[in-house]
């Protein structure tokens, strides 16, 4: 008849697993530090969503080029801040004033929206993959802590200029102004900028339709954003 283990043997067994578990999550959370550290002064070669989307789809990034944040018209990050997270300049990764709007729209019964921010998106693009799983979640919130602590707001603004979706398969500030509009990311004019802000929400839909009228509108209103939070010359945010 075979004998049932000791409970002391028992519980050195959940030990080791505890133990062992424990010591992967510090290994795991070193890793990621240490990748946010390295592309705090590296420019990522790609992103996980750059290579899913070659890989499932064949559509590969298009004309990509790195540009340093001089290298870009100040047009472009200042109608993305305007459009898509207006208080990114004064947070610490996270909108909590647009997160408890979402909240109380969410106890009334209405349709919620997004309010993730640029440190949230840059977060998701960089290191992770699309979905709404709590791991996702969960995850997107620790890179988000880690590259606010990190970076600081005008390396996190590059990076996001320089690897976010602005149309299919079209990733990057440079690659976008020549796409769209056959000239270079220092040569985008205040509406040219507008236009790719407003097509960051779905740039694979909208990327294509940049000259339609209902584009120019959206476009119209950031920059009408852009006036109200009156950037001075020079600076990145207001």
């Amino acid at each position: 008849m075979a004998r049932k283990p000791a409970k002391g043997a028992q519980r050195s067994w959940i030990v080791r697993i505890l133990t062992a578990g424990f010591a992967s999550a510090i290994v795991l959370g070193l890793a990621c530090a240490l990748s946010v550290a390295v592309y705090a002064v590296v420019p990522p070669p790609a992103t996980p969503l750059m290579w899913l989307r070659g890989l499932t789809e064949g559509v590969w990034p298009e004309g990509r080029r790195w540009k340093n944040m001089v290298e870009i018209s100040r047009h472009l990050p200042r109608a993305v801040i305007a459009s898509e997270d207006q208080r990114f300049c004064t947070h610490s990764g996270f909108d909590w004033v647009e997160l408890g709007k979402v909240w109380r729209q969410w106890r009334k019964g209405g349709e919620t929206r997004g309010a993730s921010t640029i440190s949230n998106q840059l977060a998701k693009n960089l290191f992770l993959w699309n979905g709404r799983s709590m791991i996702r979640k969960g995850l997107e919130a620790g890179f988000t802590l880690l590259i606010e602590t990190l970076w600081s707001k005008q390396r996190i603004l590059e990076v996001y200029l320089n690897v976010v979706e602005m149309g299919d398969g079209v990733y990057g500030a440079e690659a976008a102004a020549r796409i769209h509009f056959r000239r270079r990311a220092a040569e985008l004019s205040p509406q040219q900028g507008a236009l790719i802000a407003a097509a960051l929400p779905n740039p694979r839909m909208r990327g294509d339709a940049l000259q339609e009228p209902f584009m120019r509108q959206r476009a119209a209103v950031v920059q009408q954003r852009v006036a109200q939070m009156g950037f001075a010359d020079g600076r990145l945010c207001p």
